[in-house]
Protein backbone atom coordinates (compact mmCIF):
# COMPACT_ATOMS: atom_id res chain seq x y z
CA UNK A 1 0.00 0.00 0.00
CA UNK A 2 1.08 3.51 -0.72
CA UNK A 3 1.70 5.83 2.12
CA UNK A 4 -0.91 8.37 3.23
CA UNK A 5 -0.03 12.44 3.24
CA UNK A 6 -1.48 13.28 6.52
CA UNK A 7 -0.74 16.46 8.62
CA UNK A 8 0.61 16.33 12.71
CA UNK A 9 -0.28 19.53 14.64
CA UNK A 10 1.70 20.08 17.67
CA UNK A 11 2.17 22.96 19.92
CA UNK A 12 0.99 25.38 17.22
CA UNK A 13 3.17 23.60 14.51
CA UNK A 14 2.15 22.17 11.51
CA UNK A 15 4.07 18.97 9.96
CA UNK A 16 3.54 17.06 6.91
CA UNK A 17 4.03 13.31 7.23
CA UNK A 18 3.53 10.13 5.14
CA UNK A 19 1.74 7.68 7.14
CA UNK A 20 2.83 3.90 5.83
CA UNK A 21 -0.45 2.10 6.54
CA UNK A 22 1.53 -1.15 6.83
CA UNK A 23 3.18 -0.24 9.75
CA UNK A 24 1.50 0.15 13.25
CA UNK A 25 1.12 2.83 16.09
CA UNK A 26 4.98 2.75 17.17
CA UNK A 27 6.86 3.22 14.02
CA UNK A 28 4.84 6.50 13.19
CA UNK A 29 5.24 7.78 16.61
CA UNK A 30 9.42 7.46 15.76
CA UNK A 31 8.45 9.09 13.04
CA UNK A 32 7.85 11.99 15.14
CA UNK A 33 10.02 11.86 17.21
CA UNK A 34 12.70 13.06 14.39
CA UNK A 35 10.19 15.81 13.83
CA UNK A 36 9.37 17.20 17.11
CA UNK A 37 12.09 15.68 19.41
CA UNK A 38 9.35 14.21 21.82
CA UNK A 39 9.99 10.44 22.78
CA UNK A 40 7.53 8.10 21.70
CA UNK A 41 6.54 7.25 25.00
CA UNK A 42 5.61 10.69 25.92
CA UNK A 43 3.97 11.22 22.85
CA UNK A 44 -0.18 10.99 23.11
CA UNK A 45 -1.68 11.04 19.50
CA UNK A 46 -5.19 11.48 19.69
CA UNK A 47 -7.45 9.23 17.58
CA UNK A 48 -11.37 7.97 16.79
CA UNK A 49 -11.72 6.13 19.88
CA UNK A 50 -8.85 7.62 22.54
CA UNK A 51 -5.21 7.55 21.91
CA UNK A 52 -2.75 5.77 19.24
CA UNK A 53 -1.54 2.88 20.87
CA UNK A 54 2.43 1.32 19.70
CA UNK A 55 0.55 -2.13 18.84
CA UNK A 56 -2.46 -0.14 16.63
CA UNK A 57 -2.58 -1.32 12.91
CA UNK A 58 -2.60 2.35 11.11
CA UNK A 59 -4.40 0.29 8.00
CA UNK A 60 -7.07 -0.17 10.42
CA UNK A 61 -7.87 3.66 11.42
CA UNK A 62 -8.85 4.20 7.58
CA UNK A 63 -7.10 7.46 7.44
CA UNK A 64 -7.63 9.84 3.82
CA UNK A 65 -5.25 11.83 2.38
CA UNK A 66 -5.20 15.11 4.54
CA UNK A 67 -6.15 13.85 7.73
CA UNK A 68 -5.05 15.69 10.67
CA UNK A 69 -3.64 14.45 14.24
CA UNK A 70 -3.54 16.27 17.20
CA UNK A 71 -0.37 15.86 19.13
CA UNK A 72 0.43 16.58 22.68
CA UNK A 73 3.38 15.71 24.76
CA UNK A 74 7.02 17.78 25.53
CA UNK A 75 10.31 16.28 24.96
CA UNK A 76 12.34 15.30 28.23
CA UNK A 77 15.67 17.22 29.31
CA UNK A 78 17.70 14.43 28.14
CA UNK A 79 15.73 14.65 24.93
CA UNK A 80 16.37 18.15 24.42
CA UNK A 81 20.17 17.54 24.65
CA UNK A 82 20.16 14.99 22.33
CA UNK A 83 18.79 17.88 19.82
CA UNK A 84 21.48 20.23 20.50
CA UNK A 85 24.42 19.94 17.42
CA UNK A 86 27.14 17.87 18.75
CA UNK A 87 30.17 19.76 19.58
CA UNK A 88 32.60 17.25 17.59
CA UNK A 89 31.31 15.93 13.58
CA UNK A 90 29.80 12.64 13.37
CA UNK A 91 32.47 10.03 12.90
CA UNK A 92 30.58 6.82 11.77
CA UNK A 93 32.43 2.94 12.94
CA UNK A 94 33.75 2.22 9.41
CA UNK A 95 35.72 5.16 9.77
CA UNK A 96 37.32 4.86 13.14
CA UNK A 97 40.78 3.52 13.83
CA UNK A 98 40.99 0.20 15.75
CA UNK A 99 41.68 2.40 18.89
CA UNK A 100 39.03 4.72 18.27
CA UNK A 101 36.39 2.14 17.83
CA UNK A 102 37.45 0.51 20.83
CA UNK A 103 37.31 4.03 22.63
CA UNK A 104 33.79 4.95 21.22
CA UNK A 105 30.25 4.44 23.74
CA UNK A 106 29.15 1.33 23.79
CA UNK A 107 31.96 -0.62 22.80
CA UNK A 108 32.86 -4.02 24.15
CA UNK A 109 35.88 -3.86 25.86
CA UNK A 110 39.17 -6.21 25.27
CA UNK A 111 39.57 -9.36 26.68
CA UNK A 112 42.66 -11.49 27.52
CA UNK A 113 44.49 -14.57 25.70
CA UNK A 114 45.07 -17.35 27.99
CA UNK A 115 48.17 -18.21 27.84
CA UNK A 116 48.70 -21.70 29.47
CA UNK A 117 46.62 -21.53 32.91
CA UNK A 118 46.80 -17.77 33.53
CA UNK A 119 43.19 -17.63 33.45
CA UNK A 120 43.75 -16.60 37.47
CA UNK A 121 46.04 -13.52 35.93
CA UNK A 122 43.47 -12.45 33.25
CA UNK A 123 40.49 -12.10 36.31
CA UNK A 124 42.15 -10.32 38.38
CA UNK A 125 43.69 -7.77 35.85
CA UNK A 126 39.72 -7.15 34.93
CA UNK A 127 38.64 -6.68 38.32
CA UNK A 128 41.27 -4.33 38.96
CA UNK A 129 40.32 -2.14 35.50
CA UNK A 130 37.22 -1.93 36.86
CA UNK A 131 38.95 1.02 39.20
CA UNK A 132 38.77 4.56 36.69
CA UNK A 133 41.17 6.16 39.38
CA UNK A 134 43.69 3.08 38.83
CA UNK A 135 43.46 3.77 35.13
CA UNK A 136 43.97 7.05 35.34
CA UNK A 137 47.12 6.87 37.55
CA UNK A 138 48.51 4.50 36.08
CA UNK A 139 48.47 6.15 32.82
CA UNK A 140 50.59 9.36 34.47
CA UNK A 141 53.16 6.78 36.24
CA UNK A 142 56.98 6.89 35.13
CA UNK A 143 59.06 4.35 36.32
CA UNK A 144 62.24 5.25 38.73
CA UNK A 145 65.66 5.56 36.82
CA UNK A 146 66.60 1.93 39.22
CA UNK A 147 63.78 -0.16 37.54
CA UNK A 148 64.62 -2.57 34.73
CA UNK A 149 63.07 -0.43 31.80
CA UNK A 150 65.77 2.37 32.12
CA UNK A 151 68.32 -0.13 32.30
CA UNK A 152 67.41 -0.94 29.07
CA UNK A 153 67.88 2.57 27.75
CA UNK A 154 66.13 3.62 24.71
CA UNK A 155 65.06 -0.50 23.69
CA UNK A 156 61.76 0.09 24.48
CA UNK A 157 61.07 2.76 22.24
CA UNK A 158 62.53 1.08 19.41
CA UNK A 159 59.99 -2.25 20.14
CA UNK A 160 56.86 0.24 19.71
CA UNK A 161 55.82 -1.76 16.85
CA UNK A 162 55.42 -4.77 18.56
CA UNK A 163 52.27 -3.00 20.94
CA UNK A 164 49.86 -5.18 18.62
CA UNK A 165 51.23 -8.54 19.76
CA UNK A 166 51.79 -7.76 23.46
CA UNK A 167 55.26 -6.85 23.17
CA UNK A 168 55.21 -2.92 22.99
CA UNK A 169 55.85 -2.50 27.12
CA UNK A 170 59.18 -4.96 27.03
CA UNK A 171 61.42 -1.89 28.33
CA UNK A 172 59.49 -1.87 31.32
CA UNK A 173 58.98 -5.95 31.75
CA UNK A 174 60.96 -5.58 34.67
CA UNK A 175 58.52 -2.90 36.33
CA UNK A 176 55.25 -4.77 37.19
CA UNK A 177 53.59 -1.25 37.56
CA UNK A 178 55.11 -0.31 34.36
CA UNK A 179 53.77 -3.43 32.48
CA UNK A 180 50.27 -2.84 34.23
CA UNK A 181 50.14 0.31 33.07
CA UNK A 182 51.35 -0.16 28.82
CA UNK A 183 48.82 -3.10 29.26
CA UNK A 184 45.71 -1.08 30.42
CA UNK A 185 46.24 1.06 27.74
CA UNK A 186 46.95 -1.60 25.02
CA UNK A 187 43.72 -2.75 25.95
CA UNK A 188 41.84 0.17 25.61
CA UNK A 189 43.22 0.44 21.84
CA UNK A 190 41.54 -2.99 20.76
CA UNK A 191 38.11 -5.06 21.26
CA UNK A 192 40.06 -8.12 20.39
CA UNK A 193 41.16 -10.83 22.88
CA UNK A 194 44.87 -9.01 23.63
CA UNK A 195 47.79 -11.46 24.11
CA UNK A 196 49.36 -9.92 28.14
CA UNK A 197 52.69 -11.49 27.86
CA UNK A 198 54.91 -8.70 29.12
CA UNK A 199 52.66 -8.50 32.04
CA UNK A 200 52.49 -11.83 32.41
CA UNK A 201 56.83 -11.83 32.57
CA UNK A 202 56.82 -9.46 34.86
CA UNK A 203 54.73 -10.83 37.22
CA UNK A 204 56.24 -13.87 37.29
CA UNK A 205 60.01 -11.92 37.84
CA UNK A 206 58.78 -9.86 40.83
CA UNK A 207 56.92 -13.37 41.73
CA UNK A 208 58.59 -16.78 40.90
CA UNK A 209 55.41 -18.64 42.51
CA UNK A 210 53.40 -17.76 39.18
CA UNK A 211 55.90 -19.47 36.78
CA UNK A 212 55.50 -23.08 38.95
CA UNK A 213 55.50 -26.02 36.50
CA UNK A 214 52.58 -28.50 36.15
CA UNK A 215 53.28 -31.59 38.43
CA UNK A 216 52.72 -33.54 35.27
CA UNK A 217 55.36 -31.19 33.71
CA UNK A 218 53.01 -30.17 31.00
CA UNK A 219 53.51 -25.91 31.12
CA UNK A 220 52.89 -23.77 33.78
CA UNK A 221 50.34 -24.54 36.98
CA UNK A 222 46.93 -23.09 37.93
CA UNK A 223 47.40 -20.68 40.15
CA UNK A 224 45.10 -18.82 42.84
CA UNK A 225 43.76 -15.36 41.56
CA UNK A 226 43.52 -13.69 45.04
CA UNK A 227 47.40 -14.80 45.66
CA UNK A 228 47.65 -12.87 42.52
CA UNK A 229 45.44 -10.37 43.30
CA UNK A 230 47.11 -9.65 46.70
CA UNK A 231 51.08 -9.56 45.04
CA UNK A 232 49.86 -7.14 42.36
CA UNK A 233 47.97 -4.46 44.73
CA UNK A 234 51.31 -5.25 47.12
CA UNK A 235 53.95 -4.26 44.17
CA UNK A 236 51.37 -0.98 43.41
CA UNK A 237 51.52 0.19 46.89
CA UNK A 238 55.11 -0.19 46.72
CA UNK A 239 55.41 2.30 43.30
CA UNK A 240 52.24 3.90 42.39
CA UNK A 241 52.13 7.34 44.30
CA UNK A 242 49.14 10.31 44.64
CA UNK A 243 49.11 13.52 45.47
CA UNK A 244 46.81 14.08 48.85
CA UNK A 245 46.07 16.98 50.44
CA UNK A 246 46.63 17.10 54.11
CA UNK A 247 45.38 19.93 56.67
CA UNK A 248 47.49 21.26 59.45
CA UNK A 249 46.37 23.66 61.72
CA UNK A 250 45.69 27.26 59.31
CA UNK A 251 47.37 25.46 56.36
CA UNK A 252 46.65 22.87 53.72
CA UNK A 253 50.18 20.93 52.25
CA UNK A 254 50.49 18.20 49.61
CA UNK A 255 52.39 14.99 49.90
CA UNK A 256 52.54 12.05 48.40
CA UNK A 257 51.01 8.93 49.42
CA UNK A 258 50.25 5.29 47.82
CA UNK A 259 47.71 5.08 45.73
CA UNK A 260 46.90 1.71 47.16
CA UNK A 261 47.04 3.40 51.17
CA UNK A 262 44.30 6.44 49.61
CA UNK A 263 41.42 4.40 47.44
CA UNK A 264 42.12 0.53 48.75
CA UNK A 265 43.31 0.37 52.29
CA UNK A 266 41.39 0.99 55.31
CA UNK A 267 42.24 0.58 58.98
CA UNK A 268 41.89 -1.74 61.86
CA UNK A 269 41.90 -0.92 65.63
CA UNK A 270 42.20 -4.03 67.29
CA UNK A 271 42.53 -5.60 71.05
CA UNK A 272 44.15 -9.16 71.85
CA UNK A 273 43.18 -10.20 74.99
CA UNK A 274 43.96 -13.14 76.90
CA UNK A 275 41.08 -16.03 76.92
CA UNK A 276 42.53 -17.25 80.59
CA UNK A 277 40.68 -15.09 83.32
CA UNK A 278 43.57 -15.81 85.22
CA UNK A 279 45.70 -13.60 83.25
CA UNK A 280 43.56 -10.79 83.84
CA UNK A 281 43.29 -11.95 87.72
CA UNK A 282 47.05 -11.24 87.56
CA UNK A 283 47.16 -7.63 86.19
CA UNK A 284 47.72 -8.44 82.47
CA UNK A 285 46.25 -5.91 80.51
CA UNK A 286 44.42 -5.68 76.72
CA UNK A 287 46.80 -5.06 74.15
CA UNK A 288 45.75 -2.27 71.75
CA UNK A 289 46.94 -2.35 68.16
CA UNK A 290 46.23 -0.06 64.52
CA UNK A 291 46.67 -1.82 61.47
CA UNK A 292 46.18 -1.20 57.88
CA UNK A 293 44.23 -3.88 55.89
CA UNK A 294 43.84 -4.08 52.17
CA UNK A 295 40.78 -6.69 52.41
CA UNK A 296 38.50 -8.43 54.28
CA UNK A 297 38.29 -11.90 55.20
CA UNK A 298 34.87 -13.55 54.83
CA UNK A 299 35.74 -16.66 56.87
CA UNK A 300 33.29 -19.79 55.77
CA UNK A 301 32.47 -22.29 58.38
CA UNK A 302 29.53 -24.59 58.85
CA UNK A 303 27.00 -22.30 60.26
CA UNK A 304 28.01 -19.65 57.39
CA UNK A 305 25.04 -18.42 55.31
CA UNK A 306 25.89 -15.24 54.42
CA UNK A 307 28.53 -12.45 53.46
CA UNK A 308 27.88 -11.16 57.18
CA UNK A 309 28.48 -14.36 58.61
CA UNK A 310 31.91 -14.88 57.11
CA UNK A 311 32.71 -11.07 57.74
CA UNK A 312 31.85 -11.11 61.54
CA UNK A 313 33.91 -14.36 61.89
CA UNK A 314 37.17 -12.88 60.27
CA UNK A 315 37.03 -9.57 62.47
CA UNK A 316 37.99 -12.12 65.21
CA UNK A 317 40.70 -14.09 65.77
CA UNK A 318 41.69 -17.05 68.12
CA UNK A 319 46.49 -16.98 68.94
CA UNK A 320 48.12 -18.88 70.44
CA UNK A 321 51.20 -17.02 72.33
CA UNK A 322 53.40 -16.93 75.63
CA UNK A 323 51.55 -14.96 78.34
CA UNK A 324 54.19 -13.24 80.13
CA UNK A 325 51.76 -13.09 83.05
CA UNK A 326 50.90 -16.89 83.41
CA UNK A 327 54.42 -17.87 82.24
CA UNK A 328 53.15 -20.26 80.15
CA UNK A 329 51.78 -20.48 76.21
CA UNK A 330 47.44 -19.82 75.85
CA UNK A 331 45.08 -18.90 73.94
CA UNK A 332 44.22 -15.19 72.84
CA UNK A 333 41.34 -13.57 70.75
CA UNK A 334 42.52 -10.79 69.29
CA UNK A 335 39.16 -8.93 67.45
CA UNK A 336 39.25 -6.09 65.16
CA UNK A 337 37.16 -2.73 64.48
CA UNK A 338 37.63 -0.88 61.37
CA UNK A 339 38.06 2.91 62.08
CA UNK A 340 38.88 3.90 58.33
CA UNK A 341 36.77 2.55 55.19
CA UNK A 342 38.27 2.47 51.88
CA UNK A 343 36.79 3.86 48.73
CA UNK A 344 37.66 0.76 46.97
CA UNK A 345 36.76 -2.52 49.71
CA UNK A 346 37.88 -5.89 48.62
CA UNK A 347 36.06 -8.82 50.28
CA UNK A 348 38.06 -12.70 50.11
CA UNK A 349 35.84 -15.58 50.35
CA UNK A 350 38.59 -17.84 51.98
CA UNK A 351 37.38 -21.34 50.48
CA UNK A 352 40.79 -22.94 49.87
CA UNK A 353 41.44 -25.04 52.33
CA UNK A 354 45.08 -26.75 52.83
CA UNK A 355 44.48 -30.68 52.69
CA UNK A 356 47.46 -32.48 54.33
CA UNK A 357 46.55 -35.57 52.85
CA UNK A 358 45.92 -34.47 49.42
CA UNK A 359 49.14 -32.34 49.82
CA UNK A 360 46.66 -29.58 47.64
CA UNK A 361 44.14 -26.89 48.56
CA UNK A 362 40.45 -28.04 48.49
CA UNK A 363 37.66 -25.61 47.68
CA UNK A 364 34.93 -25.14 50.94
CA UNK A 365 32.01 -25.62 48.40
CA UNK A 366 29.11 -24.19 50.66
CA UNK A 367 26.84 -21.90 49.40
CA UNK A 368 27.50 -17.97 50.77
CA UNK A 369 24.85 -15.30 49.66
CA UNK A 370 26.70 -11.81 49.01
CA UNK A 371 24.61 -8.53 48.53
CA UNK A 372 25.03 -5.73 45.77
CA UNK A 373 24.82 -3.13 47.87
CA UNK A 374 26.99 -3.98 51.57
CA UNK A 375 26.53 -1.91 54.88
CA UNK A 376 29.78 -2.41 56.76
CA UNK A 377 28.66 0.05 59.91
CA UNK A 378 28.28 -2.71 62.37
CA UNK A 379 32.15 -4.20 61.68
CA UNK A 380 33.56 0.16 62.34
CA UNK A 381 34.78 1.55 66.19
CA UNK A 382 31.83 3.22 67.95
CA UNK A 383 33.64 6.68 67.12
CA UNK A 384 32.82 5.54 62.95
CA UNK A 385 29.68 4.50 63.77
CA UNK A 386 28.59 8.29 65.14
CA UNK A 387 29.84 9.52 62.26
CA UNK A 388 28.65 7.35 59.95
CA UNK A 389 24.70 6.51 60.93
CA UNK A 390 23.22 10.10 60.05
CA UNK A 391 24.69 9.87 56.65
CA UNK A 392 23.67 6.25 55.76
CA UNK A 393 19.94 6.73 57.00
CA UNK A 394 20.08 10.22 55.32
CA UNK A 395 21.00 8.22 52.37
CA UNK A 396 17.75 5.79 52.57
CA UNK A 397 15.27 8.43 53.62
CA UNK A 398 15.77 10.68 50.11
CA UNK A 399 16.16 7.19 48.15
CA UNK A 400 12.73 6.21 49.41
CA UNK A 401 11.45 10.06 48.81
CA UNK A 402 12.93 9.55 45.12
CA UNK A 403 10.94 6.12 44.97
CA UNK A 404 7.72 7.70 46.06
CA UNK A 405 7.60 10.78 43.87
CA UNK A 406 8.13 8.35 41.04
CA UNK A 407 5.34 6.70 42.06
CA UNK A 408 2.81 9.45 42.25
CA UNK A 409 4.16 10.96 39.06
CA UNK A 410 3.28 7.25 37.37
CA UNK A 411 -0.04 7.16 39.00
CA UNK A 412 -0.84 10.84 38.15
CA UNK A 413 0.08 10.15 34.99
CA UNK A 414 -2.31 7.34 34.85
CA UNK A 415 -5.14 8.71 35.76
CA UNK A 416 -4.66 11.84 33.46
CA UNK A 417 -4.55 9.15 30.95
CA UNK A 418 -7.52 8.05 31.86
CA UNK A 419 -9.04 10.99 32.05
CA UNK A 420 -8.54 12.00 28.36
CA UNK A 421 -9.48 8.62 27.20
CA UNK A 422 -12.84 9.23 28.90
CA UNK A 423 -12.76 12.18 27.49
CA UNK A 424 -12.29 11.13 23.82
CA UNK A 425 -14.39 8.43 24.45
CA UNK A 426 -17.22 10.52 24.87
CA UNK A 427 -16.76 12.42 21.80
CA UNK A 428 -16.65 9.23 19.50
CA UNK A 429 -19.78 8.12 20.76
CA UNK A 430 -21.53 11.34 19.61
CA UNK A 431 -19.93 11.49 16.52
CA UNK A 432 -17.41 14.52 16.85
CA UNK A 433 -14.43 12.91 15.98
CA UNK A 434 -10.97 13.72 17.46
CA UNK A 435 -11.05 16.76 19.61
CA UNK A 436 -8.71 20.10 18.49
CA UNK A 437 -6.20 21.46 21.05
CA UNK A 438 -8.43 24.22 22.33
CA UNK A 439 -11.58 21.78 22.44
CA UNK A 440 -9.36 18.93 24.47
CA UNK A 441 -8.49 21.68 27.08
CA UNK A 442 -12.44 22.61 27.51
CA UNK A 443 -13.40 18.86 27.73
CA UNK A 444 -10.49 18.22 30.14
CA UNK A 445 -11.75 21.30 32.31
CA UNK A 446 -15.38 20.62 32.04
CA UNK A 447 -14.59 17.26 33.04
CA UNK A 448 -12.64 17.77 35.87
CA UNK A 449 -15.48 20.22 37.03
CA UNK A 450 -18.42 17.60 36.71
CA UNK A 451 -20.27 20.28 34.83
CA UNK A 452 -21.59 18.00 31.62
CA UNK A 453 -24.18 19.23 28.93
CA UNK A 454 -26.50 16.83 29.99
CA UNK A 455 -26.91 18.53 33.40
CA UNK A 456 -25.00 16.47 35.40
CA UNK A 457 -24.53 17.21 38.96
CA UNK A 458 -21.22 19.75 38.91
CA UNK A 459 -18.43 18.07 41.03
CA UNK A 460 -15.76 19.82 43.13
CA UNK A 461 -12.89 21.20 41.02
CA UNK A 462 -9.91 18.83 40.37
CA UNK A 463 -6.43 20.20 39.40
CA UNK A 464 -3.57 17.54 37.67
CA UNK A 465 0.00 18.96 37.98
CA UNK A 466 1.59 18.81 34.97
CA UNK A 467 4.76 16.74 34.25
CA UNK A 468 6.90 20.31 34.51
CA UNK A 469 5.63 20.83 38.22
CA UNK A 470 5.95 17.40 39.42
CA UNK A 471 9.62 17.57 38.11
CA UNK A 472 10.19 21.13 39.86
CA UNK A 473 9.01 19.74 43.16
CA UNK A 474 11.04 17.07 42.85
CA UNK A 475 13.84 18.41 42.27
CA UNK A 476 13.57 20.63 44.95
CA UNK A 477 12.76 18.13 47.15
CA UNK A 478 15.54 15.80 46.51
CA UNK A 479 17.51 19.11 46.07
CA UNK A 480 17.06 19.95 49.76
CA UNK A 481 17.59 16.70 51.42
CA UNK A 482 20.95 16.08 50.06
CA UNK A 483 21.97 19.54 50.67
CA UNK A 484 20.99 18.60 54.36
CA UNK A 485 23.21 15.68 53.82
CA UNK A 486 26.37 16.88 52.79
CA UNK A 487 25.53 19.03 56.24
CA UNK A 488 25.39 15.88 58.37
CA UNK A 489 29.05 14.74 57.33
CA UNK A 490 31.30 15.35 59.94
CA UNK A 491 34.54 17.45 59.63
CA UNK A 492 37.23 14.92 60.27
CA UNK A 493 35.16 12.42 57.97
CA UNK A 494 35.46 15.06 55.25
CA UNK A 495 38.75 16.01 55.48
CA UNK A 496 39.57 11.50 54.31
CA UNK A 497 39.53 12.21 50.88
CA UNK A 498 38.37 9.66 48.82
CA UNK A 499 37.60 7.61 52.20
CA UNK A 500 34.02 6.09 52.39
CA UNK A 501 31.56 8.64 54.09
CA UNK A 502 28.36 6.64 54.44
CA UNK A 503 29.23 3.16 55.42
CA UNK A 504 27.67 1.82 51.76
CA UNK A 505 29.36 0.20 49.40
CA UNK A 506 27.79 -0.82 45.93
CA UNK A 507 29.28 -4.29 44.25
CA UNK A 508 31.81 -3.32 40.98
CA UNK A 509 33.63 -6.48 40.19
CA UNK A 510 33.47 -10.25 40.91
CA UNK A 511 36.47 -12.84 40.66
CA UNK A 512 35.03 -16.25 40.25
CA UNK A 513 36.42 -19.77 40.43
CA UNK A 514 34.91 -22.83 39.17
CA UNK A 515 36.47 -26.48 40.24
CA UNK A 516 37.54 -28.55 43.49
CA UNK A 517 40.56 -26.65 43.88
CA UNK A 518 43.29 -23.73 43.29
CA UNK A 519 45.07 -26.30 41.84
CA UNK A 520 42.72 -26.67 39.08
CA UNK A 521 39.43 -25.29 37.67
CA UNK A 522 39.12 -22.47 35.98
CA UNK A 523 38.56 -18.35 36.60
CA UNK A 524 36.40 -15.57 34.98
CA UNK A 525 35.41 -12.21 36.34
CA UNK A 526 32.69 -9.85 36.37
CA UNK A 527 32.34 -6.26 36.04
CA UNK A 528 29.44 -3.43 36.45
CA UNK A 529 28.79 -1.72 32.91
CA UNK A 530 29.54 2.03 33.48
CA UNK A 531 26.79 4.84 32.44
CA UNK A 532 27.88 6.15 28.81
CA UNK A 533 29.14 9.53 28.66
CA UNK A 534 27.43 11.79 27.46
CA UNK A 535 29.34 14.12 24.82
CA UNK A 536 28.00 17.49 25.68
CA UNK A 537 28.20 17.55 29.52
CA UNK A 538 30.64 15.04 29.75
CA UNK A 539 28.74 13.25 32.60
CA UNK A 540 28.08 9.69 32.84
CA UNK A 541 24.63 8.65 32.55
CA UNK A 542 22.65 6.30 34.68
CA UNK A 543 23.74 2.67 34.60
CA UNK A 544 21.57 -0.03 32.91
CA UNK A 545 22.32 -2.96 35.29
CA UNK A 546 24.10 -4.71 32.84
CA UNK A 547 27.36 -6.60 33.50
CA UNK A 548 30.39 -7.93 31.42
CA UNK A 549 31.79 -11.32 31.69
CA UNK A 550 35.44 -12.06 31.24
CA UNK A 551 36.07 -15.40 30.17
CA UNK A 552 39.42 -14.82 29.04
CA UNK A 553 39.40 -13.61 25.45
CA UNK A 554 35.66 -14.04 25.41
CA UNK A 555 33.65 -10.82 26.55
CA UNK A 556 29.73 -10.99 26.93
CA UNK A 557 27.24 -8.81 28.79
CA UNK A 558 25.17 -10.61 31.04
CA UNK A 559 22.22 -9.66 33.29
CA UNK A 560 22.68 -8.63 36.79
CA UNK A 561 20.58 -11.68 37.73
CA UNK A 562 23.51 -13.81 36.50
CA UNK A 563 25.45 -12.46 39.63
CA UNK A 564 22.93 -13.99 41.90
CA UNK A 565 23.98 -16.94 40.53
CA UNK A 566 27.60 -16.78 42.13
CA UNK A 567 27.31 -17.72 45.55
CA UNK A 568 28.82 -21.04 45.29
CA UNK A 569 27.37 -24.61 46.51
CA UNK A 570 29.24 -26.85 44.37
CA UNK A 571 31.74 -26.81 41.16
CA UNK A 572 29.94 -24.17 39.76
CA UNK A 573 31.18 -20.45 38.94
CA UNK A 574 31.56 -19.34 42.88
CA UNK A 575 32.49 -15.94 44.09
CA UNK A 576 36.30 -15.78 45.42
CA UNK A 577 36.90 -11.82 45.32
CA UNK A 578 34.61 -9.19 45.42
CA UNK A 579 35.42 -5.52 44.60
CA UNK A 580 33.08 -3.17 45.86
CA UNK A 581 32.87 1.02 45.41
CA UNK A 582 31.74 3.65 48.36
CA UNK A 583 28.36 4.88 47.08
CA UNK A 584 29.17 8.72 46.53
CA UNK A 585 27.28 11.58 48.16
CA UNK A 586 26.46 14.62 45.91
CA UNK A 587 29.33 16.99 45.81
CA UNK A 588 28.40 21.08 46.73
CA UNK A 589 29.47 21.56 43.00
CA UNK A 590 27.25 19.50 41.91
CA UNK A 591 24.18 20.88 43.86
CA UNK A 592 25.13 24.28 43.60
CA UNK A 593 25.04 23.92 40.09
CA UNK A 594 21.67 22.24 40.51
CA UNK A 595 20.16 25.60 42.30
CA UNK A 596 17.45 27.69 40.10
CA UNK A 597 18.48 30.95 38.79
CA UNK A 598 16.92 33.72 41.31
CA UNK A 599 15.32 36.44 39.36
Amino acid sequence: MDPIPVVVKHQGKRYDVELDPTSNGETFKFQLYSLTGVEPERQKILVKGGQLKDDTDLGKLNVKAGHTFMMMGTPSAEGLAALERPKEPVKFLEDMSEAEAAQSEGAIPAGLQNLGNTCYMNSTLQALRAIPELQAELATYTPSTSSGSSALGGASSSLGDLGQFGLGGLGSSTDLTASLRDLFKQMSETQEGFPPLVFLNSLRQAFPQFAQRAREGQGYAQQDAEEAWSQIVSQLRQKLKVKEEVKEESETKTKEVSFVDHYMAGKFESVMECDDPEAKEKGEEPVKSEEVFLKLNCHIGPETNHLRDGLVAGLKESIEKNSEALGRSTNYTKTSRIARLPKYLTVHFVRFDWKRGAQKKAKIMRKVTFPHELDVIEYCTDDLKKMLVPIRDKIRDIRKEEEDVERAKKRQKRMREGQENDVETERATKGKGPASEKESAKDKKTTANGAKADGDTEMADVEYKTDAQIEAERAESILAAKKELLGLVDPKLAADVDANQSGLYELRGVITHQGASADSGHYTAYVKKAGRKNPQTGKMGEEDGKWWWFNDEKVSEVDAEKIEMLSGGGQSHAALVLLYRAVPLPTVEEEKAKEPEKA
